[in-house]
Parts: structure tokens; sequence; C-alpha cells
């Protein structure tokens, strides 16, 4: 059996993604008055103004890395998860994984939504090709390490109040009537480039995301929170100004990212296309 890939429910898969290629997601929470709903198996209320959130405990990704390991049949198992820098899922799946003596690998994607799908993405297609741990791994720390993630957001209260910005980039975004473009540097979400109204931080997002791309094969996804049609007017908009993109997709953020970022957010991922070497492809044992 191949390597079998673990992630989070932060990177906002189409469900396609995770029958084809056999990945396991571990649901995040959204805490709810006093419900704690997991996300992608309960019913996770639409509007998520007064909800907080949590990541996966221990316990669930210990569970999660043993029932893919017994999956494996001994070939390995390979987690990545959303940035530690947002969640606590990452810390708790380093401990988990201490347990597996070497046999379950773990990999912060710095990154959330796409910018940890993609990886994901990559690995799991490795694994089914026949590639052994180290080699899965390789291929998702080169994916990782290369893309980028921008976001804009209607208001910034949200992020300040759950502690994802800093007070004073917060204040930008309201008491100045600032626009902010945000981005993840090394798995933090910071401020990029300040802006006067919401047009002219579309732009700007849209401009980088051109530049970042350059002549390169890049795969794209934009997201948003319940604003399907400005999400979409920006994906146009990359398709036009973006030639070589090898993959478009649209697709909401998940309820614990949307929980943060709020109404009317909208975010782009790019992922430089990798190139698969022959070699890598092989079902060798997993090293120690």
């Amino acid at each position: 059996m191949p390597v079998v890939v673990v992630t989070d429910s932060s990177a906002s898969f189409q469900p396609e993604f995770v029958e084809q290629y056999g990945i396991r997601v571990v649901p995040l929470h959204v805490l709810s008055g006093d419900e704690d709903l997991r996300e992608g198996i309960d019913q996770v209320p639409t509007d998520l103004g007064g909800v907080t959130t949590s990541g996966a405990s221990l316990n669930e990704l210990t569970e999660a890395y043993s029932e893919a390991l017994d999956s494996s049949d001994g070939a390995g198992v390979l987690a990545v998860h959303i940035s530690r820098q947002l969640s606590g899922t990452w810390e708790a799946g380093r401990q988990a994984a201490q347990t597996f003596d070497g046999r379950v690998r773990i990999i912060d994607s710095q990154s959330t939504g796409m910018g940890l799908g993609y990886p994901v993405l990559e690995a799991a297609r490795a694994a089914k090709d026949g590639a052994n741990l180290e080699t899965v791994y390789r291929r998702a720390v080169d994916v990782a390490s290369g893309g980028h993630c921008m976001i804009i957001v209607d208001r910034l209260d949200q992020l300040r109040r759950g502690g994802r910005i800093g007070t004073a980039a917060a204040l930008l975004g309201t008491a100045l009537a600032m626009k902010p473009v945000l981005h993840l540097v090394d798995g933090r979400l910071v401020l990029k480039e300040k802006t006067r109204t919401a047009t002219k931080a579309m732009a700007k997002m849209i401009d980088a995301a051109v530049e970042y791309a350059g002549l390169d094969r890049t795969a794209v996804a934009v997201h948003h929170m319940h604003a399907r049609h400005r999400a979409e007017a920006v994906a146009e908009q990359l398709k036009d100004r973006i030639p070589q993109i090898s993959d478009l997709v649209v697709t909401e953020f998940s309820a614990v990212i949307g929980a943060h970022v709020g109404t009317g957010a909208v975010g782009i991922v790019l992922c430089p296309e990798p190139v698969a070497h022959g070699e890598d492809r092989d079902s060798s044992t997993t090293p120690h």
C-alpha cells in the first residue's frame, strides 16, 4: 500500500480530491455556544459572527495517524497541517507523531486553504505513484515553500479578536478606514500593503498575484467567504492576465478560517507547478 497523506479541514478541499487520492482529513472545530462542531462532519452555522474555533486535539490526531498507518501497511504517513502560527493543530500533530517511531512525518505548511491543499495534493499524487515517505515528504515541502497566499477582508475585527493579526495592523483597517492587503509570511498573517478602498485593495492583490506567477506554469485558487461573485470576478481577471495557469479553482474558505476572516473576504493562493522527477517515483522502504 502507498504512503497515506493526512491533513486538516482548513485545506478547503473539494470532496473529489479526498476520494481520488485517499487523503485523510482531520476536522478542526467550530465552537458555537455550548456546541463543539467538527468541521466537515457536523452541521456548522452559516453565520459565523459569534463563533470561536479550535484546532484538532492530540487524541484526534493520534487516532487519525494510527488509522492511516494501518492503512499504509507500513509504508508510512505524511501529515501536512495548517500553519502553527494560525492554529495549535501542528503542535498537537508533532506530539502525536512522536509516538510512531518515525513512521509518521509532519509538515507545517505555513499556510492554510489551498496554500495547505496544494502541498497535500502533491504529496498524495507522489504517494499514489509509489514514492516512499522521504520522497513524499520532500515533494510536499518543495510545494509548500514555493506558494504565495494573500487576502483582503471587509473588516479586521474578527482577525484581531482571534489573535491572528496584531492590534496595530487591525487599527489600520478600522480607525483610519484603510483596506489592507494581507499575506502570509513564514506562516504569519501580516500587512502587505495599505489602500483606501476595497476596489484598490483587490486590484493590488491581483497585481501581486500576476507578479508572483511570472512566466511559470502556476496553479491558482481563489477563496472567498460568502462572496462568490466577487471571487469569480477575481478569477476571470487572473485567467486573462496569467495565461500559463495550469489549474484554477474558486472555492469557499473553510468554516474555521471563515470565522476569522469574516463575510466578504477574498483570498488568492498561487502554487508554481512542481516538476516531478522520474527518479522520485519509487516504492522503496521509508528511511529512518
